[in-house]
């Protein structure tokens, strides 16, 4: 069973940046973050495979940036510019399927059924 444990949420305020991590018992192809806010359904936030290939929801690109350092099986996820909107938890999740597919002008953000393993979550809240 693979196990995934976030960390780095917390509390801040508008314009300010957080680093999200998860860390998994194994490294697995595809791996990613989604979010869900009070009241409202799971997103995908970015998600990255093996290869390097990685999708973004269109609210977070050029806010957000996903990496992963395999070594220490680690998925990172950098948020800058931060905004009120961005408050939600966040959960990481990991498949060892390849799920991103790209056309020339853009990269499929995988749905989170297509996940089979995930973490607990860790909060995030921005403040206006």
């Amino acid at each position: 069973q693979v196990q995934l444990e976030e960390s780095g949420g917390g509390s801040v305020q508008a314009g300010g940046s957080l680093r999200l991590s998860c860390t998994a018992s194994e490294n697995l192809y595809t791996m990613g973050w989604f979010r869900q806010a009070p009241g409202k359904e799971r997103e995908g936030v970015a998600v990255l495979d093996r290869n390097g290939r990685t999708s973004y929801t269109d609210s977070v690109k050029g806010r957000v940036t996903i990496s992963r350092d395999s070594a220490k099986r680690t998925l990172y996820l950098q948020m800058v510019s931060l905004k009120p909107e961005d408050t939600a938890m966040y959960y990481c999740a990991a498949t060892p399927r390849r799920l991103i597919y790209c056309s020339t002008a853009n990269c499929y953000l995988p749905r989170g059924a297509d996940f089979g393993y995930w973490g607990q979550g860790t909060q995030v809240t921005v403040s206006p």
